[in-house]
């Protein structure tokens, strides 16, 4: 017996083998992504699920933000400038605003291939090769929240994003005014807003009448506002600082703040009573936060009383300006004293 005899690998055998190993690896990883696709198909393509179209607007928010943070690192934001607004400011658009665009219009269409999509920025293709586009992922939904089906004619569908709120501050660095926010409007009316800081990686959200995030749940606000906080934009803040003292009385304390985003944030939070635009504002700066506050209990609307419409069909420019309260009987309070003034009424 010889038992020194080496063992002979058949390499043929191994290659065979290696290849079927790596088959049933893609056959592993096609099924997850047929499985992601498929949770997003309805069996009528004229109609669109709004709890995968939530989901999906959650993660649009927050994979756009994760190319907002990863360009803040890079030494040049290539930033340019669009022009001036009507306050004189610049208004600048950098990689991480067509970046972030690229991710979270795309990967909405990927998943909704017939849903309107109204962005503030224009598609860049150059900017949009490598980017990593997202599949419908349900857990970014909390188990503690409850969130029903309901189905809608996807005709009556528009998705407005701002891929990136506040550029100006953010290529000053501050950070914390920075937003990406998503908005779903049904027949005009905001439904479904998210708001995401990319910098503190907080999302909030709501679909109003059906589900709010966690963060909402509790929050509560006073509706006797003896010494109101107005915040303001800081493109404009002189004027408005002045009028405001005399509209709400010596009393009213006026903060400045960029980023719509961030001020319809404080006033869900409390620390704003108001939200105050005295000029023409574009609707994907304030569609989402338009939508949260309606869901808990509070209001938008232009200096006119007016519900701002966000059809299709509709410009993109709102031009009557903007109040916005988290209690419905402040804002009816604030803005009869808006109009009763005159001051901003055009």
């Amino acid at each position: 017996m010889n038992l020194g005899r080496s063992i002979r690998i058949n390499k043929c055998g191994v290659v065979i083998l290696g290849l079927l190993f790596m088959c049933i690896l893609y056959y592993l990883w096609s099924s997850n992504s047929a499985n992601a696709a498929s949770y997003a198909f309805s069996k009528n393509p004229n109609e669109i699920n709004l709890r995968k179209l939530l989901i999906g607007s959650i993660q649009a928010a927050q994979h756009g933000g994760f190319e907002v943070v990863a360009v803040s690192k890079s030494r040049d934001l290539h930033e340019q400038s669009k022009g001036k607004t009507k306050e004189g400011a610049n208004n600048p658009v950098t990689d991480a605003d067509y970046r972030s665009n690229c991710v979270m219009k795309n990967g909405l269409l990927r998943i909704f291939p017939k849903l309107k999509v109204i962005s503030e920025e224009d598609d860049r293709q150059e900017q949009c090769a490598d980017v990593q586009l997202f599949d419908l992922d349900p857990t970014v939904l909390p188990e503690s929240v409850t969130v029903p089906d309901e189905r809608v004619s996807i005709d009556e569908v528009d998705v407005w994003i701002d891929p990136l709120d506040a550029t100006q501050e953010y290529t000053e660095r501050l950070h914390e005014y920075v937003t990406t926010m998503v908005c779903v409007a049904v027949k005009g009316v905001p439904t479904i807003g998210i708001i995401h800081n990319p910098f503190t990686m907080k999302t909030t959200w709501a679909w109003r009448g059906k589900a709010l995030s966690e963060s909402l749940v509790n929050l509560k606000h006073d509706a006797d506002a003896k010494h109101p906080t107005i915040i303001v934009s800081r493109s404009h803040a002189g004027a408005v600082k002045e009028q405001s003292k005399q509209i709400f009385g010596e009393n009213a304390q006026v903060i400045t703040a960029g980023g719509a985003g961030f001020k319809v944030l404080q006033v869900i939070q409390n620390n704003a009573t108001a939200y105050l635009h005295t000029t023409h504002i574009k609707k994907w700066d304030i569609c989402a936060g338009d939508a949260i506050l309606g869901a808990i209990g509070g209001r938008m609307s232009d200096l006119h009383n007016e519900n701002i419409v966000y059809h299709r069909d509709t410009p993109a420019l709102n031009p009557n300006g903007l109040l916005a309260a988290a209690l419905s009987s402040t804002h009816e309070a604030y803005i009869k004293r808006i109009v009763e003034s005159k001051r901003f009424v055009r």
